[in-house]
């Protein structure tokens, strides 16, 4: 197993199974879970670089549109563990980490926006989607964003997927604006939405 922080990792209980990952989203009774990632070993890295790959190939690649290979996915999420300000969750299911997003607080001389986090690098892999792991992602970030007494949580998202904004939108996050000149992929402009949310209840 990685190692994770002292925080309680969210489960859902469900009969264990011994799957392959591209039979994972087939499987109704999968066991989810959420934990925060301090270190990675082999085979966590390796499931993690191919469900990367698989949501990139899918479209839904955080900004990479081809995948950049394995080398370079290895680096990448073992480098995010040295940033102080970033904190990397990953969603398991049956044990296997299938999709990933990130906590991002806000830097030390940002004082004016230190009460904001923000939830990026949000996937989940295609053979492990409707399973509900997007939402738990999701919650587990803002679960943490509010403990460490943030008010604001924000994100942004491409306008093709409608998947992932459907989500957003009906954990309470509100549309703010729209990029019309978000993201260029296969040739063609696409807009992106900002979306915002707060996280303290007023007294």
């Amino acid at each position: 197993m990685s190692a994770i922080d002292d925080d309680t990792a969210f489960q859902s209980a469900a009969l264990p199974a011994d799957l392959e990952p591209r039979a994972i989203g087939r499987e109704p009774t999968a066991k989810l879970s959420v934990e925060r990632i301090s270190s990675f070993n082999e085979e966590d890295l390796l499931a993690l670089c191919e469900a990367t790959d698989a949501a990139i190939i899918d479209g839904g690649g955080f900004g990479w549109i081809t995948p950049p290979g394995r080398q370079v996915l290895e680096s990448y999420f073992r480098g995010l563990l040295m940033v102080p300000e970033r904190e990397v969750y990953v969603g398991r299911v049956d044990g296997i980490v299938c999709g990933s997003t990130q906590l991002v607080r806000p830097s030390r001389n940002n004082e004016a926006q230190a009460m904001a986090a923000v939830i990026t690098q949000a996937f989940v892999a295609p053979y492990a989607r409707r399973l509900g792991l997007a939402r738990m992602l999701a919650l587990r970030v803002e679960e943490r964003a509010r403990s460490l007494g943030y008010q604001v949580l924000n994100l942004d998202v491409r306008e093709t997927h409608e998947g992932a904004i459907a989500l957003y939108e009906g954990l309470g996050y509100q549309r703010w604006g729209t990029h019309p000149a978000y993201a260029r992929v296969g040739g063609q402009i696409i807009a992106g939405h900002y979306f915002y949310k707060l996280l303290q209840r007023k007294s």
